[in-house]
Parts: structure tokens; sequence; C-alpha cells
């Protein structure tokens, strides 16, 4: 069964990013919404942990890295940026939605 996974909550102020990378089965999805972007940025103290995670598919929803001021070149190798419709798209494709608060 194909998981997507949101992370909503930036990986430097709570666990969520942890919680759902310890749990996420190879072959799902994860995608960073809101604060969860900063999870996407190479070379963080976070960033090992995302590439690490081999089996996972990473995507970073376009609109709120804008809205952070962040750039796609900051983001990690890998991680596809998606808009809303992606989003939507990503909700469709997948068995089942799990949020991370």
């Amino acid at each position: 069964m194909a998981m997507l996974h949101v992370v909503n909550k930036s990986p430097f102020e709570r666990n969520s990013l942890d919680a759902c990378l310890r749990l996420a089965e190879e072959g799902s999805s994860v995608l960073l919404i809101e604060d969860g972007i900063y999870a996407a940025m190479k070379d963080t103290v976070v960033s090992d942990k995302v590439i690490a995670k081999k089996g996972l598919k990473f995507y970073v929803l376009g609109p709120d890295l804008k809205a952070r001021g962040m750039s796609e070149d900051r983001l990690i190798d890998g991680i596809d940026v998606v808009d809303y419709g992606g989003f939507v798209d990503l909700t469709a494709e997948h068995d089942v939605v799990q949020s991370w608060l």
C-alpha cells in the first residue's frame, strides 16, 4: 500500500520529521509543506537524515518554499518541487495519506 506522508512542521522545532522517517516504509513518499520545507534544505543538520532514508521519494511544495524566501537551488538533490496541483496528484496517487503534526 503506497502511503503519502505529509510533514508541515520545522524539523528544527518539532520531531515530526523524525517520527515520519522512523515509521515510513520503503516505497512511500514524503511531502514537505509549510515549515516542513526546511527539511529539504541541503547542508543542514537534518539533511543527512533525509539523504540517508533510501526507498522514500521526497517532494516539497513550491509555493511554501517561495513564501519562506527559499530557492530551489538550496534543495537536497533528488527532491522534487510540486505545486498545488501536484499536491492533489500525490494525494490521488497514494492509497493512504498520513499527516505528521
